[in-house]
């Protein structure tokens, strides 16, 4: 596993759990295997992590480690969990593992991480009868290095690929703006609607006069009170720069980022400033 000081939260995450486990010398033995390159092959072929390590023995060992799959039904609730927050939405779509992603999983009773090595199933043909023998625990270290890498092996522990989670989740959006795109119609037939009844009334009865107040009624005409206007910032001080990330300039990327964050704020305080201007102009004249 790399020595790098700054991991992503996901493989600390991975590493703690590691540190956690009581047999530290099994451990010990697997983390110096993994650093000889005992481990021949390590893959991820469905739901399971399939590797060969090369122990005493002529021939290298095979194992294989898995979790437990979460249902489709599980995973309905978590796609639609997931559409439903625009900056997981975003930041999934844009390849990047959001940082409190666990939420999404604890709303529908579940978790992403296992809680404890003994979550993690695993088999090997050594002849050692320890549940993790150092085979099992070489490849456990480094898995660390493929969570880095790609963190949405985890997903794929657990049921489903990053390519068929972000193709579900374009679905979601996808019939998400189309609801908007039919409202939006309805709407805009129901306003032409009342508009013909107003401009071409046909003979009036009670049930026409009835019919033009309901189509009338979200209608308003007359200037607004200025007293009913209220004009207040975001309650939210996420932009388009949180959505996105750090910046990958390197040293420069924080003097970059403070820069724009400052730019963002300028504009937004400026804006409501102009909005409130606008307001007094308009009740004052």
């Amino acid at each position: 596993m790399n020595l790098q000081t700054d991991k992503e939260w996901w493989t600390q995450q991975w590493i703690d759990l590691l540190n956690s486990y009581r047999f530290k010398k099994r451990l010990e033995r697997g983390r110096n295997y993994a650093r000889q390159g005992n481990v021949l092959s390590l893959e991820f072929k469905e739901q399971k992590i399939i590797a060969q390590v090369q122990g005493t023995a002529p021939e290298p060992y095979k194992l294989s480690l898995w979790l437990d799959n979460f249902t489709d039904e599980d995973w309905g609730y978590i796609i639609e969990t997931m559409s439903e927050r625009a900056i997981f939405t975003a930041k999934l779509l844009a390849g990047e593992m959001p940082q409190n992603i666990e939420e999404i999983f604890a709303a529908n009773g579940l978790r992403l991480f296992p809680f404890t090595l003994d979550e993690i199933h695993s088999r090997c043909d050594c002849p050692d009868k320890a549940r993790v023998c150092k085979h099992i625990a070489a490849v456990y270290y480094l898995l660390g290095d493929r969570f880095s890498d790609d963190p949405f092996l985890l997903f794929q522990l657990r049921g489903r690929t990053k390519e068929k989670i972000l193709e579900e989740l374009r679905q979601k959006r996808g019939q998400s703006e189309d609801e908007k795109v039919t409202e939006a119609e309805k709407i805009k037939s129901e306003k032409t609607q009342g508009k013909d009844l107003v401009t071409n009334p046909p003979t009036v009865t009670s049930a026409t006069q009835e019919t033009l107040k309901i189509k009338q009624f979200w209608e308003y005409n007359q200037q607004l009170d200025s007293s009913l206007v209220v004009i207040t910032p975001s309650p939210s001080n996420e932009t388009v720069l949180d959505v996105l990330g750090q910046i990958p300039l390197g040293a420069s990327a924080d003097i970059v980022m403070n820069s724009f964050q400052k730019i963002y704020q300028n504009i937004s305080q400026q804006a409501v400033i102009t909005a409130l201007n606008q307001g007094e102009d308009e009740y004052d004249s």
